[in-house]
């Protein structure tokens, strides 16, 4: 899983310990603790290029490792891209080809998204590999996680005294269990909705219609301040009496 993290989104060989070092693709222990030896003695990195200069990190290795590895400088953002360093010469065709230096044409999401691939394709760089670089020059070190969505808590509900039968509110599911699955809504107490309100439809999974992080609306059938306890559905027709509403 880290192996997997750490080769999504790059590491930064300036600030990166040992252990984050020897888990990016290529690299291994040994070669980690000399990136972060050669790192003491000598200085941050100001190039990807100056890792050549650190022993046992041979060029097999680096031609595994670069294109994991970042170096934030002003010099050429390409080394904090996920660009590998061997695909250099095809950037430099694409902005000989536009005009445009490579400080201008990092983030210009709208001329990189009018040029074609197929322009710049050749032997050496596929279509899909091209694609992939100008995709990565719209957005540099682009996060592969989706969008964060979490849930708008109603402004002065912030206790479980506040809360009142037939309130419909939005919360984020934070468990899921066979009985059905607890909601917070903003009240430090989390909501119960029992297996039975999840869905206007029998079900049988509660895992099969709600997951944990999923933002839902819920309405408030009961509370219990002194017990602490919330009772919720996601069936809104109904209200708190237990009956639909017309």
């Amino acid at each position: 899983m880290v192996e997997d993290c750490v080769n999504a989104v790059g590491v930064d060989v300036n600030t990166a310990s040992v252990p984050l070092l020897a888990r990016v693709s290529g690299l291994n222990g040994q070669v980690a603790q000399s990136i972060v030896n050669f790192r003491d003695k000598y200085g941050m990195f100001n190039s990807r290029a100056a890792l050549r200069e650190v022993p046992r990190l041979g060029e097999k290795t680096f031609g595994q490792a670069a294109g994991f590895l970042r170096v934030v400088n002003d010099d050429n953002p390409l080394d904090a891209s996920a660009v590998h360093p061997e695909s250099y010469p095809l950037v430099e065709k694409i902005l000989a080809d536009i005009q445009r230096d490579v400080k201008s044409v990092i983030g210009d999401s709208a001329l990189l998204k009018s040029l074609h691939a197929k322009r710049y394709a050749d032997e050496k760089f596929g279509l899909p590999t091209v694609a992939d670089i100008l995709k990565e020059l719209g957005k540099p070190g682009r996060d592969p996680r989706p969008a964060f969505v979490t849930a708008s808590f109603k402004d002065g509900v912030e206790a479980i005294s506040d809360l009142r039968p037939d309130m419909i509110l939005e919360g984020v599911l934070t468990n899921v269990a066979a009985f059905g699955a607890f909601v917070d809504i903003g009240v430090h107490q989390d909501g119960l909705v029992h297996i039975s309100a999840l869905s206007d439809q029998f079900v049988k999974d509660p895992h099969t219609v709600v997951k944990a992080e999923q933002v839902v609306k819920v309405k408030v059938l009961e509370v219990d301040p002194k017990r602490k306890r919330i009772a919720l559905t996601m069936r809104l027709a109904e209200n708190a009496a237990g009956s639909r509403e017309q």
